[in-house]
């Protein structure tokens, strides 16, 4: 390594509120890093999630950490985020540790267990600092929830045992950004505080000039730093860590409409991602209490509580609105929990998702699924073929305890070439005279030619193809210029000039 790009072996990004910034800082940072040559690794100690993505080595880590991966040009791993917790009710979640489900734990539960799992998460902090040269690390919601404090991995307590500084970002565009940043530093205890080393304002739109007094006025008052403002970047495209991002590009006269209903534990519903870029797809989410509206296409996403959310989709006379649909010509599409509630029963006997019981399906596909306590998580690459449409590459990604009997090599849509686990496969099922597809792969419609072929389906006609890779890799530049414009990095020994 040159010794003139930095001296820091980490840093840690942590936030005043949830969605803050702080995923986007640390993949702005790691990309700035990576450009100059510095060997860089994310890392999230603790993530709470049910937007995830799966490691070449079948492990589940959150969605962000494998953006941040791809910002610094590496692979992700489990280690990069050793903890997961994927809510499957209000109270309880799946608690993953370095890739691996162990157990559903509840609140108080996890509260103790915390002590047990700062082991594996250090663990996985030591081996990312020896393999690389500074690991960016990404806080969790905000290091002043008083409640949460005892036991803490997930922000200042993990920077304590780690024993590595500290940076605090806040969103000016939410207001009240000044109490934000004075409040939390307050929260901390002195050691916490003497290890924060400066402020991050995100997404500030205006003339810095009418900022500058404030500014002042907190440096004054903590004797902390402003590292720089950051613009609000509009249009800026990147995955999202749990809140769904309903912002789209302009959309053409030939659009076709696409609904998303969202479940009560939707899971990676970063899947739709494309499509909301896409210039021809009028994507529309809806919501508790809505209706489903016209639309060319309705796509049933995952679920973390498949019966729960079956349950839930029909409190809502979405079933009846789906049913409609098809009855006039509709085409509805599920991707893994939603493909299995187009089956005709999902069983749960072991009690994996919740009570142990089984669940009629919407009856739209030949199939059935047992929730079985093993989860597949692999990534995959094969052939799609929908009907009367040309056979083309798909890749994605399987996060799922189901297993699905009713599939046949002669009639699956997508035959996998290639997995993470080594074994060829079929996925997916077509159904109603070719108005119905299922399939379990998360991801699809970032394959350009898949998603081509599925809109096709749907309906659309003189497509536009969509290059969501290329779409990618501008957002994380963007951030990467905006850091490198706006913060000064020389005050955190980040970069030496």
């Amino acid at each position: 390594m040159d010794k003139n790009k930095t001296n820091l072996r980490a840093l840690m990004v942590q936030g005043t509120t949830s969605d803050a910034g702080k995923s986007v800082l640390v993949a702005g940072i790691c990309r700035v890093l990576a450009r100059k040559g510095v060997r860089v690794a994310p890392f999230k100690s603790q993530n709470m999630a049910l937007n995830s993505a799966v490691t070449k080595d079948g492990g589940e880590i959150g969605r962000a950490q494998a953006v941040q991966a791809y910002a610094c040009g590496i692979e992700p791993t489990v280690h990069m985020n050793p903890v997961l917790l994927k809510p499957n009710t209000d109270v309880g979640a799946q608690v993953i540790v370095q890739g691996k489900a162990l157990e559903d734990m509840d609140a108080i539960g996890y509260n103790s267990y915390k002590k047990v799992v700062m082991a594996p998460i250090m663990e996985s902090f030591d081996l990312l600092t020896r393999e690389y040269e500074t690991v960016i690390v990404e806080g969790a919601g905000s290091p002043a929830e008083i409640n949460l404090r005892e036991n803490d991995v997930a922000n200042m307590g993990f920077a304590e045992e780690a024993d590595i500084p500290v940076i605090i970002v806040a969103d000016i565009d939410r207001g009240g950004v000044f109490a934000h940043l004075y409040g939390t530093l307050a929260l901390l205890s002195e050691s916490e505080q003497a290890r924060v080393k400066g402020f991050v304002i995100n997404r500030f739109r205006g003339d810095i000039k009418l900022l500058e007094s404030g500014l002042d006025w907190l440096e004054q008052k903590t004797g902390k730093p402003v590292i720089g403002v950051l613009p609000y970047l509009h249009g800026l495209m990147l995955e999202a860590e749990d809140a769904i991002n309903i912002q789209q590009v302009e959309k053409s006269e030939n659009a076709i409409t696409v609904v998303v209903p969202v479940l009560t534990r939707i899971s990676n519903h970063t899947d739709f991602d494309p499509l909301r870029m896409h210039p021809q797809v009028n994507l529309q989410f809806v919501g508790k209490g809505e209706a489903i509206p016209p639309a060319d296409l309705i796509i049933i996403p995952g679920s973390k509580s498949v019966r729960s959310d079956l349950a839930y989709l029909r409190s809502q006379g979405w079933d009846q609105q789906i049913q409609r649909h098809l009855r006039f010509g509709g085409k509805v599409m599920g991707i893994c929990g939603g493909y299995q509630m187009l089956g005709e029963v999902i069983s749960d006997p072991h009690g994996i998702e919740g009570e142990a019981g089984e669940s009629l399906g919407l009856g739209y596909l030949p199939i059935t699924t047992e929730i079985t306590k093993h989860k597949q998580l692999k990534q995959v690459t094969g052939l799609m073929t929908l009907p009367d449409l040309p056979t083309v590459p798909v890749t994605g990604y399987e996060i799922h305890a189901g297993v699905t009997s009713g599939i046949s090599e002669s009639d699956a849509p997508i035959h996998l070439t290639a997995t993470t686990d080594g074994k060829k496969d079929v996925d997916g099922k077509i159904g109603i005279d070719n108005q119905v597809f299922g399939t379990y792969l998360h991801g699809i419609f970032e394959q350009q030619q898949a998603c081509d072929v599925i809109l096709a389906w749907a309906g659309l006609s003189n497509i536009a193809t969509l290059d969501f890779a290329a779409i990618r890799e501008e957002g994380i530049n963007r951030i990467a210029d905006a850091v490198e414009q706006y913060l000064d990095l020389t005050k955190l020994g980040l970069i030496i000039e």
